[in-house]
């Protein structure tokens, strides 16, 4: 419940920071978000039940401003798609990092409150960091595609794909144990998947970076996608644990070298690059739906379903990326 609502929160931060702060007094938004977040990582140490989870949700508030701060940088680069993919290998790797140093030197000394503790640290050391970003962004591409401060209405259709993409990741990624389960995997295969997938995000996102510019964004997303259902098809057929691991790691690789390419398609279909600004906030709340949806297609004893709601909302996302890009300036190719 309180990741629920944390990433929520963390969703409609990011959504609504823009139109609240403007472009102005970014280093003070910046450090005031992480002095937030460091102290309620730490008031979550002294917290228990609800109170747990409002002071969780409260933390996604600060959270997503920050990554409104982020994104709001990308999308005013030359090549969006470049940084968009450094972001997230850079992501991937800290949090690789956290996981492993909080679980080899912190859990056991100092529990589960040692982790929020370091988090809390890191948050301080956001803040600073926040004193190097520039104080106001550029100005945004002047456009009339839409009402002022919104997006076009192709760039919330763009939007509704960046949902239905993260929807359906997470729809999957939050039932890869009960999947590994049911196909009788020996213990420890899911946790050697999730290491081997990680590590295959961190490739992925390199990957994207590198390429950036050099390959269709178009036919990158297309073709990951695709490759991503029909990953779905072999987790369906429940199978033995080299494949699952094999397909657990593609997974991951197509699942970050993916998710930069959704911003040139924002950026596309609304060019005023209001959309794209939005992208992560939709991004967000895409992740915090997908295992809800989930939860209402599986059993007890067969989860599958969730690999046929992930297929579905993938092939919506498909559709929604071609149909935009195939229809732009009246429906000519291009890279």
């Amino acid at each position: 419940q309180a990741g629920t609502v944390e990433l929520l929160a963390m969703g409609f931060a990011a959504a609504l920071a823009g139109p609240l702060f403007g472009s102005r007094r970014l280093r003070l938004i910046a450090v005031v978000c992480g002095l937030a977040m460091a102290g309620l990582n730490y008031a979550t140490t002294k917290v228990a039940g609800d109170t747990l989870t409002l002071v969780r949700g409260v933390n996604g508030l600060p959270s997503g401003v920050l990554i409104w701060l982020v994104t709001g940088l990308i999308v005013r680069a030359p090549r969006p798609e470049r940084w968009s993919a450094l972001y997230l290998t850079l992501q991937t790797l800290a949090q690789l990092a956290m996981v492993a140093g909080i679980s080899a030197f912190v859990l056991e000394p100092f529990g589960v409150d040692g982790g929020f503790l370091c988090l809390a640290a890191l948050a301080i050391v956001s803040g600073l960091a926040g004193l190097a970003i520039p104080a106001a962004y550029a100005a945004l591409p002047q456009t009339h595609a839409g009402p002022k401060g919104l997006p076009s209405g192709r760039g919330w259709v763009a939007l509704a794909a960046a949902f239905g993409f993260n929807a359906f990741i997470l729809a999957v990624w939050i039932y890869m144990e009960p999947l590994s389960r049911q196909s009788g995997h020996p213990a420890g295969t899911v946790g050697l998947a999730l290491s081997l997938s990680l590590a295959s995000q961190v490739a992925g996102g390199t990957v994207a970076t590198v390429l950036a510019g050099r390959v269709s964004w178009f036919w990158a997303l297309i073709l990951s996608i695709g490759g991503m259902i029909g990953l779905l098809g072999l987790f369906a057929v429940l199978p033995a644990a080299p494949v699952f691991l094999a397909a657990s790691a593609a997974f991951g690789f197509l699942w970050i070298f993916a998710s930069p390419y959704l911003t040139p398609l924002a950026i596309e279909a609304d060019p005023s690059r209001r959309a794209a600004m939005l992208g992560p906030g939709a991004a967000l709340l895409g992740c915090s739906a997908g295992p809800f949806l989930a939860s209402l297609a599986v059993s007890d004893t067969d989860v599958r379903g969730c690999l046929a709601l992930g297929a579905g909302l993938a092939a919506l996302s498909m559709a929604i990326v071609a149909g935009l890009h195939l229809t732009r300036h009246g429906g000519a190719v291009s890279r």
